[in-house]
């Protein structure tokens, strides 16, 4: 179930650290890299099945049982930048119009998930 949807620009791992714009969707379970021009997963999508396009595997699950913290980094102009930290330490730099507010988001739905993951430890 998607909790927020929209665009954010990742910055690439390449030579040139390029900004590119990816269409997300945040769920209870992490957040969802589209390409721009990737139809929406299976369960977005209404009736008819989209044509062949580009393989399932440009899609990125980055799942908060992977990741450790989102940090900001700052504020500059439009833009608020921020970064991903995963648990293997790999970190993953976004950027988005500040009144987006996608740090924000992420950052809740990454609390809930441990939340609910320690009581599940508790409970068991």
């Amino acid at each position: 179930k998607a909790v927020k949807e929209g665009m954010l620009e990742k910055r690439s791992d390449g030579l040139l650290q390029l900004w590119k714009k990816k269409r997300c969707i945040l769920t209870e379970e992490g957040l969802l890299l589209i390409p721009p021009k990737h139809p929406p997963p299976p369960q977005q999508q209404q009736q008819q099945p989209a044509p062949p396009a580009e393989p399932a595997a440009k899609i990125k699950e980055l799942h908060f049982s992977n990741m450790k913290t989102v940090d900001c980094v700052e504020r500059k102009g439009k833009y608020v930048y921020f970064t991903v930290v995963m648990a293997e330490g790999k970190e993953i730099d976004f950027r988005c119009a500040q009144e987006q507010g996608w740090n924000a988001a992420i950052t809740l739905q990454m609390v809930q998930y441990k939340n609910r993951q320690a009581i599940l430890a508790v409970r068991s």
